[in-house]
């Protein structure tokens, strides 16, 4: 830690009107949860499958051949194309002919083809002091000796096990993004969320006077993050600003 902290502070003092007043280190809590989901494919539907989906809708159609001879289009392509939309379940044989499912008509309507997915699991990490999902930097450093518990913790938001499903969603989104061509990669539903345990993550903590403008203000790295967190840094401003200017001017 310490050698970060002296690579942070000759950072800091690059401008010679920048003077530290106090450097503190803590720690904040971070729980580990698991969350199962189901990821959907979207893209943008093609032109074979709209005629297709609108062939079906306008006429009574009872095999792919008949498909394949009204679309000019080879009838195993046309087969192969059938048996996805039945699969998921965008048309269906009903009476010895096709039909449009509710899904299919709005799909169609909509212009979009979606794929569900294999349901997969991700570990995401929250944070009560942010009171949201942390999207960490898995290469930061682990330490042997932490020092103590950040001093504006919410007790009962670190007992937190229950979280906003918009959160997880988007946390989600933000860990499994993957965008190919024109399809996109979407979580459609959360499964099951479990949260686990709880870590505790360290952060530095610098108060600086600017002697030139004559202000205090305060810097925080996130060593999860890897960055400056400005979160914190607001949040220690707006409860100690009174106190620096008592102590430190």
């Amino acid at each position: 830690m310490s050698k970060l902290q002296q690579r942070l502070m000759r950072e800091l003092q690059q401008n010679r009107n920048i003077k530290i007043v106090k450097t503190a280190e803590w720690c904040i809590p971070i729980r580990t949860v698991d969350v199962t989901y189901e990821p959907v494919r979207r893209s943008t539907m093609d032109v074979l499958m709209t005629m297709l989906l609108l062939s079906i809708q306008e006429a009574d159609f009872g095999s792919t051949q008949e498909l394949s001879e009204l679309l000019l289009v080879d009838p195993l392509f046309i087969e192969d194309l059938t048996s996805l939309m039945v699969r998921v379940g965008l048309m269906k044989n009903e009476e010895d002919y096709f039909r449009l499912t509710e899904k299919g008509q709005q799909q169609l309507e909509q212009g979009v083809f979606e794929e569900e997915l294999e349901v997969e699991a991700s570990t995401l990490y929250f944070s009560p002091c942010h009171q949201s999902f942390l999207t960490i930097d898995v290469n930061n450093d682990e330490y042997d000796e932490l020092p103590e518990l950040y001093r504006y913790v919410d007790r009962e938001a670190e007992q937190q096990e229950q979280f906003e499903e918009s959160l997880i969603m988007a946390a989600l989104q933000e860990v499994d993004e993957e965008e190919t061509g024109n399809s996109q990669k979407i979580i459609a539903r959360i499964v099951q969320v479990e949260a686990q345990q709880i870590n505790d993550s360290p952060c530095l903590e610098f108060v600086l006077y600017d002697k030139e403008q004559e202000i205090l203000f305060v810097r925080v790295w996130n060593t999860i993050l890897n960055q400056w967190d400005h979160h914190l840094e607001q949040q220690l401003t707006d409860k100690e600003q009174l106190i620096w200017r008592e102590q430190y001017l």
